[in-house]
């Protein structure tokens, strides 16, 4: 079985390794080597910046970005950049996987929408609109009292603009209110990149069942995040929870809205699937549940394909 994994935090860890492990191998949860024992199609690496940690978020994004390219020079021959489904297909084919470059925190735009272009230009395909923090997009679920305010007239045009542009608009973060702005002004599928069930876990990262339904039907998915904090009450991110999650989000928006959003290297280490080249604990575990190969495919990478197709 293939893998799509639609948010990792590895370029931050390898911008603040001082042992200089890179992307090839390395102590993390995500490496080129972990990544070939999951079989996996394509990764999305993000450029998480920290508002309340640089003076200039533009300029950290643009470091980060510059390191992310780096890596994948020194491994080329393992994996390429994928700016659009035709080069995802063709690294396939010359058996690379792909790198999809994504930024977590619309704040690097400075409230410009030109950034916009210039984020392209480097080969960003995905932007996380919002993370904890009010920027000038919007505000974030990270506090109950952001829930119900949305888009800024500015944030309203980033989506406009990125559904332009054919840049993916990701929700996980933004506050409720933001949501559903976002899903009424996008003219094209839009994600969650790293999200759970508020059902099963009320967590403010997670969305409601109501969220889940429109999600899928405008042809977007959320990503199964292994956070455990965002899958229940367990001091450990287990397996079972993921099941618990996957089955409520399909039973309420349907096979096509589930995908994998691990945010691994971002989140808390204690894990029951510690890498992403032990996701075969995963398959197994709904493999018990009865979920038959073609569904496994389409949660694993086959949602998460459709979207990159219909966007980019």
């Amino acid at each position: 079985m293939r893998l799509i994994d639609l948010h990792c935090d590895t370029i931050l860890c390898c911008m603040d390794d001082i042992e200089n492990l890179g992307l090839l191998r390395n102590d993390f949860n995500v490496d080129i080597e972990k990544l070939k024992k999951a079989n996996s199609l394509a990764q999305f690496f993000a450029l998480f910046v920290d508002l309340e940690k640089t003076e200039d978020p533009l300029d950290t994004c643009l470091r980060m970005a510059n390191k992310f390219h780096q890596e994948l020079e020194e491994n080329k021959d393992s994996i390429s950049l994928a700016r659009s489904y035709e080069e995802l297909v063709s690294n396939d084919k010359e058996g690379k996987i792909s790198a999809f470059l994504t930024v977590e925190e619309g704040g690097v735009l400075k409230g410009n929408i030109d950034n916009l272009k210039l984020l392209k230009d480097l080969g960003v395909r995905l932007i996380t609109l919002t993370w904890n923090y009010p920027n000038e997009i919007g505000y974030p679920n990270a506090n109950r009292k952001n829930w119900m305010k949305g888009l800024t007239s500015f944030g309203k045009d980033v989506v406009c603009e990125m559904n332009s542009l054919g840049m993916i608009v990701d929700v996980s973060h933004l506050s409720d209110e933001g949501f559903y702005d976002v899903a009424e002004i996008a003219s094209k599928p839009f994600v969650a990149s790293h999200s759970n069930a508020r059902a099963i876990t009320h967590n403010y990262r997670n969305l409601t069942d109501d969220m889940i339904k429109l999600l899928g039907e405008k042809g977007g998915v959320t990503g199964i995040n292994f956070e455990k904090s965002f899958l229940g009450n367990r001091n450990i991110s287990a397996v079972e929870d993921m099941v618990t999650h996957i089955k409520h989000i399909v039973n309420v928006g349907g096979m096509e809205v589930v995908a994998m959003g691990t945010d691994f290297d971002g989140i808390s280490q204690e894990l029951e699937i510690r890498n992403i080249g032990e996701i075969e604990k995963l398959i197994v575990a709904l493999k018990r549940q009865g979920f038959t190969e073609g569904q496994l495919d389409k949660l694993l990478y086959k949602n998460s394909l459709r979207v990159i197709k219909d966007i980019l």
